[in-house]
């Protein structure tokens, strides 16, 4: 995690796309902070009124924990089905099959379309009888086959064949109701994102206006592994989790190695101690905010990125170094890019992006299903406590967060930022359309909730491929221990030598051992690996 070590910030682009705003432009280096304030939001796309804050907390002044619920008008309400959200990167989709996918309670299917050359997000419903065309296949023609009664679509959600239509009759596949709604798509940053309304009108939306856009994930002097995982909580819970630093000294203790200062070693063994964060601004199309190491940025819905750097050359640990750091040297530039997506109440999609320009060459050695393995238990090891604490805040109600979560130092000022905005200007939840009934699911078992195989092992390309291969090597050990013993067993005495013996008998043990061992590390790295706050 040598991207959370970093120690100064380093001047970034990132561009919420708008055909009335050029990309942003942070400041240099030098100045990371603009000495006035900013009389345009760097985050807006609509015009509205300057929102106005009210200070509440005399701890920290940048914290305000009132609920606004009123103020914003209705041009300024945020309409969740008017944005493009993220479906899953391109490195875990199977041009060979379709993938089932939910977000914001619609169910789509992703396909390859290899004769448009592009992917397609259509309705997971076939028109005939409406089943899942996700478990369908791709036809030899390169159309989308419904697997219960054979019916084919093109790209375009045009039916182009039903099987049991006579030959000579009448065109009824060309029926208006034999079609399958077509969503707007595009690919950017490697990342295939989808536009939640089918109506022809946005067609072409992607020329008004396009995802948020991240450089450094199209650059090829940074690494951009990503990885990409369901997870049992909502996506309120998600994104505020990840607006707040001051968590991962306590709920990822172990796991995440944050070097503590000495001063704060002496407050408790994690090393946890205040944060300077402070909001600079707020409105209908997210948040920007303040911290020591640089900028945070919201871009509602779906993206929170953070930025780091360091340099090779000094250290930077005191603003003294840092004025005096030559202009030549390199810089060390990292980045937490966080992508939360809404899939129904109670359950949310991440896909996590840690773009850097150092050590670029340990993603090119070590497989990339290696570092899942760590950020998996990174998300373990709070998923738990989240999933009960979102079943609480249930019971509270959205506008109702502030009176019942205590929250008075700097440290929470992402996360308050994100409730104010969610309450002002997104309606207080995900609008789901009236989809759901509105209450969560019900806690399954603790194994069941924290289970990664359905969650993400079967949807990575790298780890179901791994987990595939280290199967077949446990099954091979054990095929070799037993035939070792019955070699030994079925051989006649006198015909074998003892130190031959002896080597079957060991190899038939190293075997086992190894096949037990194996066993034990694909199910703790690919299904489920449990974490106990109490021995951490």
């Amino acid at each position: 995690m040598d991207a959370l070590k970093a120690s100064t910030f380093q001047a970034f682009h990132f561009a919420v796309n708008s055909p009335t705003l050029p990309p942003i432009q942070f400041p240099k280096p030098n100045s990371p902070f603009p000495s006035k304030p900013l009389p345009v939001s760097p985050l807006r796309t609509t015009h509205s009124k300057t929102t106005k804050f009210k200070i509440f907390t005399a701890v920290s002044p940048d914290v305000s924990t009132e609920s606004e619920t009123e103020g914003a008008s209705p041009e300024e309400r945020f309409d969740w089905y008017a944005q493009w959200y993220p479906v899953m990167p391109l490195c875990d989709l199977d041009k060979r099959r379709p993938h089932g996918k939910r977000i914001l309670g619609i169910d789509v299917v992703v396909w390859w379309d290899r004769n448009e050359g592009e992917w397609k997000v259509m309705d997971d419903a076939c028109p005939h009888r409406l089943a899942p065309l996700s478990d369908g296949r791709i036809d030899q023609w390169g159309r989308l086959q419904c697997v219960y009664h054979g019916w084919c679509f093109s790209g375009s959600g045009d039916c182009k064949f039903i099987p049991q239509a006579p030959r000579d009759g009448p065109p009824i596949h060309t029926s208006k109701r034999a079609c399958v709604a077509v969503y707007p798509s595009c690919v950017q940053n490697d990342i295939l994102w989808f536009w939640p309304n089918s109506d022809p009108l946005y067609k072409d939306i992607f020329m008004k206006k396009k995802p948020v856009y991240v450089p450094e994930l199209d650059d090829p002097s940074f690494t951009k592994s990503m990885i990409a995982r369901d997870i049992p909580y909502g996506y309120e819970i998600l994104i505020e989790n990840l607006m707040d630093p001051a968590h991962v000294h306590y709920a990822h203790h172990g796991i995440m190695r944050l070097p503590p200062t000495p001063e704060s070693l002496k407050a408790d063994r994690e090393g946890g101690k205040p944060l300077e964060m402070s909001l600079v601004q707020l409105d209908v199309n997210g948040f920007l905010g303040k911290q020591v190491f640089g900028r945070n940025i919201f871009a509602a819905p779906c993206v929170y990125y953070t930025p780091w750097a360091s340099t090779t050359s000094q250290s930077t640990s005191s603003p003294k170094a840092t004025e005096e750091k030559p202009s030549n040297a390199k810089v060390k530039r990292a980045f937490l890019v966080f992508y939360c997506i809404p899939v129904s109440p109670g359950n949310s999609r991440l896909i996590f992006a840690t773009p850097r320009n150092f050590a670029v060459w340990i993603d090119k050695v070590v497989p990339r299903w290696m570092f899942h393995f760590e950020q998996n238990l990174i998300l373990d090891s709070d998923l738990y406590l989240l999933h009960v604490e979102e079943h609480k805040l249930k019971e509270i109600g959205p506008y109702n967060w502030h009176k019942s979560c205590y929250v008075p130092t700097k440290a929470d000022t992402d996360v308050v930022a994100f409730r104010r905005w969610l309450n002002k200007y997104g309606g207080g939840q995900v609008d789901w359309r009236g989809k759901f009934s509105g209450a969560l699911p019900q806690t399954p078992p603790r194994e069941q909730l924290m289970d990664r195989y359905w969650s993400h092992t079967v949807k990575c390309s790298s780890c179901s491929a791994a987990y595939k291969s280290l199967s077949v090597l446990e099954v091979a050990l054990q095929v070799i221990s037993i035939a070792s013993i019955g070699i030994v067993a079925a051989a006649k005495q006198g015909l074998m030598s003892v130190a031959t013996r002896n080597a079957l008998i060991a190899m038939a043990v190293l075997c086992f051992l190894a096949s037990r061992w194996l066993s034990h590390f694909t199910y703790k790295t690919f299904r489920f690996h449990d974490y106990d706050h109490a021995f951490r």
